[in-house]
């Protein structure tokens, strides 16, 4: 078996354009994968340069490999099941600006540079007033940020057209927007300029992105298997699955300068970023959060089985297209397609996605992802929303905690408070009482549910059918 790199496989080289912060499986499948394609597909000629954004990585690792790895997609497209590899080759090098920052800082002095591109994790766009200019580098990634940025300044003396367009990719909302506070943060405490500030703002972009798709990384069980087939030692092989969203609130000249969407990709430049958030949160994580518990408490542990269940699969679909749908603003049609891409997802016959994995947090995740969509379901039609409603009733009756009717442990992962109310309704034994209870509960819901019309009262029924029939004949009487 040979070793990956540029003597033993095909790879291109191409014009180094993209500075990308993170080496990570993310960047990687996604991010990468994504340059490669438009490589491919449209010109693109864009070759990433790889900055490692923390001390301790795995830029060794990918420099080993002359930067090269595959990229396993897993999943289904339009119904049929894909399990494809691809070799990308669009990083040219990695640095490690620790141990070379002097390499790190010549990036800005290269002409043809464009983009700069992001993953540090949530916790990486902070202010860290502690950095200093003179660092080698600055711990914060903003602050490493601003030290390239007014390196390239100095370097072209002003120069307007040697801005750089900056897509951060970090899982948080408003996350451009997050990032230039933080550069603007620096300019002022390192005292650089009001040249240098107007040079940011006219020539440089931040622009706030929201990406999705889900990456398992690297496939452990399947990698003899992988190795075998393609023949290579891979020890950067990438799984991800098929489905991939990039959308970059940010105006039309900066789509014609990375025109992915000409090369057949989901890339949306959009005026504003928020609705298409509002719809993966609705649509997606909103879904995940009820069907959880109504599923494992049906006897079902795999989200996609509990998809392809005749009962309980009803019931999501339900929820999706009839109640959290109906809650959104963008055009019907793209919501229908958005649901249906998600449902294509949690169907996905490669991944096993555990049920209980998503049961973690519960009650946060159904204030941000659920409660508003029961609100705004109420308001428009004049009735809560049975699914939604039953959802929460299986998130109270899970953290009852005990067992399953087939003997498996029910185990409830949250705040010890929010577990600890939990414990002290349920021994009441009054559902009434533990209705009351939740939705009174302050410190989870920031106010009063009990406020809302007629959910008390919901809530109590099904906990009460709950207990009487059980969950799955529960389900059955409000998908008939």
């Amino acid at each position: 078996m040979r070793e990956l790199n540029r003597k033993t496989a095909s790879a291109k080289q191409y014009t180094e354009r993209i500075i990308q912060f993170g080496e990570g499986n993310f960047l990687r499948a996604f991010v990468d994968w994504i340059v490669w394609n438009m490589n491919q597909t449209i010109d693109f000629n864009s070759g990433v340069v790889v900055v490692q954004p923390i001390e301790k990585g795995m830029v060794d690792v990918l420099n080993g490999q002359d930067c090269l790895y595959h990229v396993n997609l897993q999943g289904l497209d339009k119904g049929e099941p894909v399990n494809r590899l691809t070799l990308i080759d669009v990083i040219s090098r990695a640095i490690n600006p620790y141990s070379r920052f002097d390499e790190y800082l010549k990036l800005a002095e290269q002409p043809e540079m464009r983009f700069v591109i992001s993953n540090t994790t949530e916790a990486g766009i902070v202010f860290d007033p502690t950095c200093r200019l003179t660092d080698k580098p600055c711990s914060s990634y903003p602050g490493k940020l601003t030290q390239l940025l007014y390196h390239r300044f100095k370097t072209f003396n002003g120069d307007l057209s040697k801005g750089l367009i900056i897509f951060p990719c970090e899982l948080i909302f408003l996350n451009g927007h997050k990032l230039k506070e933080a550069i603007y943060k620096y300019i002022d405490l390192w005292e650089l300029g009001n040249d240098f500030k107007k040079w940011f703002e006219e020539a440089c972009g931040v622009y706030a992105t929201l990406v999705d798709r889900i990456v398992p990384g690297f496939p452990h069980k399947e990698i003899e298997e992988i190795k075998e087939k393609l023949q290579y030692n891979d020890q950067l092989i990438v799984q991800a699955e098929i489905f991939h969203l990039w959308v970059i609130e940010a105006p039309q000249e900066v789509a014609l300068e990375f025109p992915a969407d000409m090369a057949g990709l989901n890339v949306l430049f959009v005026p504003d970023e928020k609705p298409y958030h509002d719809r993966k949160v609705v649509l997606l994580n909103g879904p995940h959060t009820v069907l959880s518990p109504v599923a494992f408490l049906s006897g079902i542990d795999i989200v996609r089985e509990a998809c392809q269940d005749k009962v309980v699969g009803k019931y999501i679909n339900r929820v999706m297209y009839n109640e959290l749908l109906e809650t959104l603003n963008l055009p019907k049609v793209e919501l229908e397609q958005f649901a249906g891409d998600v449902l294509e997802r949690f169907n996905n016959p490669f991944v096993d996605h555990q049920v209980t994995s998503i049961m973690l947090n519960s009650f946060p995740k159904y204030k941000t992802r659920d409660l508003p969509g029961v609100k705004t379901y109420l308001s428009r039609n004049g009735k809560l929303p049975d699914g939604l409603v039953l959802g929460l009733a299986a998130i109270i009756t899970y953290y009852k905690g005990g067992v399953r009717e087939d003997g498996t442990e029910i185990k409830p992962n949250d705040a010890p408070e929010i577990i600890a109310l939990l414990d002290e309704l349920w021994k009441t034994n009054n559902t009434g009482k533990i209705a009351r209870g939740v939705l009174g509960a302050d410190f989870i819901w920031g106010e009063d549910l009990n406020e809302i019309p007629g959910l008390t009262e919901q809530i109590k029924l099904y906990l009460d059918l709950i207990q009487q029939e059980g969950m799955l004949q529960t389900v059955k009487r409000i998908i008939q």
